[in-house]
């Protein structure tokens, strides 16, 4: 059984504070009364500290407005409920601006207060359910799922991370490759230093090699002061190199250089900084065949791979969806305020049988969104139905073509569209949006992709991760 919600009662009138503290009391509260705001703050400060505040406005020897702003800037997250004589609507809003959660005109109706605890012992129970959800599993199972792949690739992690060697992670988008990253820090012996994570796709190649390296003051035009790059931010930790193969063939030698000498020089210096940085990278496709196709540097690629993961897409693990599922459900719960609770076993079933293009990814995102709209406390099937229909693969261009009737010649060139038309589609979702990570994946330049997106009618900002 769990501790019972801890309620303070600031309330001067004894009567009032009495009454108050029955009320809670009779919803299962363990009840402080503080008389005074000096009181009140010295029962917040008390660990653990309150569930949540009920404040009178009227006190004696501090204004109530006062007490709201000192405990808002010590818990923010802490709901504080205004009980106030004051019906003008300025001091309404000034205390909803300083963080009240709500505000009660006296003389206090109990049906409203005994509501708005309800609503807040509502979600102390979701965020403790998260928390107990948080702790049930270890490492990677919490975060991942359950199942054994999952636990494969743990073991196999916390055998690598205790070595200084450089792993190389290689999975589709939106799989848990930077999970994955953080897990082999997290497992290593520099898991107290920091953990440092760059994309290379997303940074304009004329500033990625100041981004990494970092530079003197005046090494080149706009370098109005120097600046530490991300080798030095990671300096005893671990450093992450996600999409790898978007970093331009010149700057892939100098980092083949930083690895072999574990030593770099920044922009506009001529003395080298001595690095002691554990490597970690990342790529959504096979950096064997870019090698092949001269890409990609062969021995920058041999220096990376010293141990080589594969992060398997959910549809190969499905086994952990439901687990998943539930885990975005109760987190979307607590953060969107939905009293939502559950998926239905035929809602799962609608879900394990999606192609998971965009990995876990995606479904964290569709789950998010079929709470947001959901006002029961079960999704089911018909919840996910629009969702799934969204994301669903197109039909072929052949099937289209045939159907539609059309000629040979007007068959090829409905292909050719629709090959690019879904070509640039999978640049953007892999790049979550980037436009220039886009271009650069379909080896074009921005104004072209431009162009391509007005003429298709495609939308970069709708490929961009849910909020």
């Amino acid at each position: 059984m769990g501790m019972k919600p801890k309620i303070l009662v600031v309330e001067d009138d004894p009567a009032s504070g009495r009454m108050l503290r029955a009320l809670f009391q009779s919803e299962g509260c363990e009840v402080a009364l503080a008389m005074t705001g000096g009181q009140a703050l010295e029962l917040a400060e008390v660990t653990p500290g309150p569930d949540a505040v009920f404040l009178d406005l009227g006190l004696p020897d501090l204004p109530g407005m006062k007490v709201l702003e000192t405990l808002k800037k010590e818990r923010n997250e802490l709901p504080v409920i205004i009980l106030s004589g004051d019906t003008e609507i300025p001091s309404a809003v000034q205390a909803i601006q300083l963080g009240a959660t709500n505000y009660f005109i006296k003389p206090i109706n109990t049906g409203q207060i005994l509501a708005a605890l309800r609503q807040i012992l509502e979600r102390k129970a979701l965020l403790d359910q998260v928390q107990d959800l948080k702790q049930r599993l270890d490492g990677l199972a919490r975060v991942m799922g359950p199942g054994r792949t999952v636990q494969g690739l743990q073991e196999k992690l916390k055998q690598v991370a205790a070595s200084n060697l450089t792993v190389l992670l290689h999975g589709e988008t939106g799989a848990g490759k930077e999970v994955l990253a953080r897990a082999v820090h997290d497992f290593s012996p520099r898991s107290d230093k920091p953990f440092i994570a760059l994309d290379c796709g997303a940074i304009p190649e004329n500033l990625l090699e100041s981004e990494l390296f970092g530079h003197e003051k005046g090494a080149f035009s706009g370098a109005e002061r120097k600046k530490e790059g991300q080798f030095q931010l990671a300096q005893g930790g671990t450093l992450f190199l996600d999409e790898i193969a978007n970093l331009p063939l010149g700057l892939q030698a100098k980092l083949l250089r930083v690895l072999q000498e574990r030593e770099l020089r920044p922009l506009g210096s001529s003395r080298g900084v001595a690095l002691d940085v554990r490597f970690v990278a990342a790529s959504n496709h096979d950096l064997e065949k870019d090698v092949e196709a001269g890409r990609f540097r062969q021995d920058l690629f041999f220096r990376l791979a010293e141990f080589r993961i594969g992060v398997p897409p959910l549809r190969e693990r499905l086994e952990d969806l439901p687990y998943l599922a539930q885990r975005f459900l109760e987190e979307a719960g607590v953060e969107l305020r939905r009293p939502v609770r559950q998926i239905s076993p035929r809602a799962l079933e609608s879900l394990s049988a999606h192609a998971w293009t965009g990995n876990v990814r995606e479904l964290r995102n569709i789950v998010r969104q079929a709470v947001l709209l959901s006002s029961g406390s079960t999704l089911e099937a018909d919840d996910f139905e629009v969702f799934l229909k969204k994301a669903a693969p197109r039909a072929r261009p052949a099937q289209a073509a045939l159907s539609a009737g059309l000629s040979l010649g007007q068959a090829g060139q409905a292909g050719l569209a629709q090959a690019e038309r879904e070509a640039i589609r999978a640049a953007l979702s892999e790049s979550r949006g980037n436009i220039l990570k886009a271009s650069r994946a379909l080896k074009t330049d921005n104004k072209t992709l431009h162009g391509r997106l007005k003429k298709y009618g495609i939308r970069a900002r709708d490929f961009e991760p849910g909020d």
